[in-house]
């Protein structure tokens, strides 16, 4: 074992490993600084000592980041306009070496802003004396002012070896991987081979030590598979959000534009803004991963939404998971503290098996017995049992080829990231290497059979976050089963290829009923997305697209209006009669008949091979300006104070462009349905369209506008927590629009420079 080498002396360790302080305790500087073990560091974050004030109010709204090795391992809550703030909150990290210093960063939150930056400090763990719990306090320093007194921070740390864990350890079939953002800071460097120093070691000891690398790469990827269990998620902590009362009054109309920002852990999600209420209304559902089995903390604001300046800060409360039972609904009002009011929410924890990752000799679908419990648990006998489980998603991440180069060694160290909605699954790295192989079988259980499959591989970069390699998106919808097939990589924005292909195998086994009734409610909101920002290409590709749509109409206009001046004799003559015919025959089930026949028509033409889809190059064309633009935009970003002077122009014209992008994507989804662009939908429609056909055929329409007035007036009655919705939009919501269609359209490898050109006729 590696851990039998040691340093024969410390007195020729640099400083920081040399040194000891009495403040700190005995200290473990005789560690091996050569050791395949893991250590496991809990911190309780205290409290801060007279910080420094950065805001004009003579205060601060105090946070801080904990970082090993140049990443962030963890982010406290925010104490808002407090100088002695009071945390206690704890922290669990996983380090595979104590050599690495723990630096604490203390920042100022500003909405809108850049945080500013209110000291820092680092603690050398190799002076901590193992399993003993330690206070410390730190004091925290400017690099650029050392003068300037900043306040101090309090912690108590233990530093306790996981040496006899690490053996044992399986990664459970039953269990998520989480985030990918939080997870790789613990594991980023898990796989890398060691880095043994000179000094204490003789020549024939060092080639010892390299003899041994197969062996510490083995304990490596137990290493990973450890960081990994440390961070599954255990359940699902579903939320909805009712509504505010007697919520304070932040604008001088006597109003608030109140909106509310729920955080656990890594994991965030804004409501929407009700303006100009104080007792508003919201209704909304999202979940959050558990990964914690005693629960956890979640962090909830209320803000008070201002244009062009930084909102106002409503209050705050807590929910304590570990404090509430299982599998059961909790109806919470919370009084919001350093404010007024309270929110109403519902919270309902359930445990959860849906996703798995494991090696392809492993393989469910391959298992007759398992298989077969599959497909009967979603057999169309079971279609009204557990209606939100639709279906089952197997992933094969087999192996990359031709990859991008993104280290100076003309390598990369390449691993993937699979996505589905808010699971994120990730694959080990395979170091320097431009064709890697992972063989791994992710498994999701789907909710929405609309979802978009996202395979991503990233290079990883030891001092910095990952550089992007490529990327593929797949709807599930046009998952072909069992095929091995080779996805060229696109780039970021999905628009054109980037270099390399990635082969995947999936499955997708699915009740279509359970689809279909799923397709009408609200689709799963992502928590975690990139948050807009003002782009001139983007804005303008918007507006076209509207443009696009609003001019067919105007075009239908002045067909009709030809036909009013006769401008074609035989054709006007038509229509008059047409219009003649039907307003004396007309009934109102002619209506969803003429969209059932405006379907049925398109089917047959694209099965007769004449296809009216054309494949739209002006959209494409915008894309690739985007991207380009993006790039300037990435530069022009580090400009500091540009954006703080427009903040307000940038709002509005952010809103403007999200606006146009809604109206664009409305119009080309209705369009889309029509085209047979996901036959899925195209098909629901049409049995949906039968079924109006027929009702509004058979029953008066008064009867018709009866029900539907009754159960609107009686609808919060019956369910006063009802989350509003419209069965028409959610469907839309699942038709892709004409950007959506490009990106997620497949390309086709160029045979003259394809990586796989040898091998493609060898592929299942």
């Amino acid at each position: 074992m590696l851990d039998s080498y040691k340093l024969k002396s410390t007195s020729s360790l640099p400083f920081p490993y040399s040194k000891r302080l009495n403040t700190i305790g005995t200290s473990n500087a005789d560690l091996p600084l050569v050791d395949p073990g893991m250590y496991q560091l809990d911190i309780t974050l205290r409290r801060g000592q007279n910080l420094a004030a950065r805001d004009r109010g003579g205060t601060s709204d105090p946070y801080v980041k904990f970082k090993i090795g140049g990443k962030e391992v963890f982010r406290s809550k925010i104490i808002h306009k407090n100088l002695n703030p009071v945390w206690e909150e704890k922290a669990c990290i996983l380090i595979d070496q104590p050599r690495e210093p723990l630096y604490i960063k203390v920042f100022d939150y500003d909405f809108g802003l850049q945080d500013d930056f209110m000291g820092s400090a680092f603690l050398d763990l190799t002076l901590l004396e193992l399993k003993r719990p330690t206070d410390v306090t730190l004091t925290l320093k400017d690099p650029h002012y050392p003068d300037h007194d900043l306040g101090s921070i309090l912690l108590s740390v233990i530093l306790t070896p996981k040496e006899g864990e690490q053996r044992d350890v399986e990664l459970s079939k039953t269990e998520v991987l989480g985030s990918f953002f939080s997870v790789k800071s613990f594991w980023w460097r898990s796989y890398r081979p060691p880095a043994f120093p000179a000094l204490g070691f003789s020549r024939a000891e060092r080639q010892n030590l390299c003899c041994q690398n197969t062996q510490f790469q083995t304990q490596s990827l137990r290493l990973s598979d450890l960081h990994r269990k440390s961070h599954l998620w255990r359940g699902i902590v579903s939320i909805t959000l009712i509504e505010g009362r007697d919520l304070k009054a932040m604008d001088s109309n006597g109003f608030s534009d109140p909106y509310v920002k729920f955080r656990l852990g890594h994991q965030k999600y804004k409501s929407k803004i009700m303006p100009k209420t104080l007792n508003p209304q919201w209704r909304e559902q999202f979940d959050f991963h558990l990964y914690e089995e005693r629960g956890g903390i979640i962090d909830i604001t209320a803000w008070d939404k201002d244009a062009g300046k930084r909102d106002d800060f409503i209050g705050r409360c807590q929910i304590d998971l570990s404090a509430l039972s299982r599998e059961q609904t909790h109806k919470l009002e919370l009084q919001l503290e350093e404010g007024e009011g309270h929110l109403v929410l519902l919270v309902t924890l359930t445990a959860s098996a849906t996703v798995s990752i494991s090696d392809l000799s492993v393989n469910s679908l391959e298992d007759q017995k398992e298989r077969e419990a599959i497909l009967k648990r979603y057999s169309p006998m079971r279609m009204f049992h557990n209606v939100k489980d639709v279906g089952f998603l197997q992933v094969k991440v087999i192996r990359a080829e031709g990859l991008m180069a993104a280290d100076v060694t003309g390598k990369s160290d390449p691993f993937c990231v699979v996505e589905l909605n808010n699971d994120r699954l990730l694959t080990h790295t395979v170091y320097k290497n431009l064709n890697p192989e992972w063989n791994k079988i992710f498994t999701f259980n789907i909710k929405d059979i609309h979802s978009v499959l996202e395979v991503t591989v990233y290079d990883e970069d030891r001092d910095r976050s990952a550089d992007f390699l490529g990327k593929v998106a797949i709807p599930l919808l046009t998952i072909q089963n069992g095929e091995q097939k080779a996805y060229v990589l696109k780039n970021k924005q999905l628009t054109g290829p980037t270099k390399g292909v990635i082969y995947l195998e999936i499955d997708v086994i699915f009740n279509a009923v359970k689809a279909s009734i799923r397709t009408l409610i609200p689709k799963e909101q992502k928590y975690i997305e990139e948050e807009n920002r003002l782009s001139k290409q983007l804005l303008l590709r918007n507006f076209i697209r509207m443009k696009r749509c609003v001019m067919v109409l105007v075009n239908a206009a002045y067909y009709i209006n030809s036909c009013f001046d006769w401008d074609s004799p035989p054709r006007s003559l038509a229509a008059f009669m047409l219009f003649l015919f039907v307003v004396w025959n007309f009934e109102l089930y002619m209506i969803p008949l003429f969209l059932l026949l405006l379907l049925t028509w398109n089917y047959f033409l694209i099965k007769s091979g004449k296809d009216n889809r054309q494949r739209d190059t002006v959209v494409e064309d915008m894309l690739e300006d985007e991207e380009e633009e993006d790039d300037k935009d990435d530069k022009d970003s580090e400009k500091k104070g540009f954006i703080n002077k427009i903040y307000a122009i940038q709002e509005v014209c952010v809103s403007v462009q999200n606006i146009l992008d809604e109206v664009a994507s409305f119009g080309e989804r209705i369009k889309n349905t029509f085209n047979w662009t996901v036959p899925f939908l195209s098909w629901l429609a049409i049995a949906a369209l039968c079924v109006f056909t027929v009702i509004l055929y058979f029953i008066p329409l008064r009867y018709i506008v009866l029900v539907w007035g009754i159960n609107k007036f009686t609808k919060k009655l019956r369910s006063p927590y009802a989350i509003d919705n419209n069965e028409l939009l959610d469907f839309l919501s699942r038709v892709p629009s004409d950007v959506q269609v490009v990106q997620y359209q497949e390309l086709k490898q160029d045979p003259s420079h394809s990586p796989c050109k040898r091998k493609k006729n060898n592929l299942g």
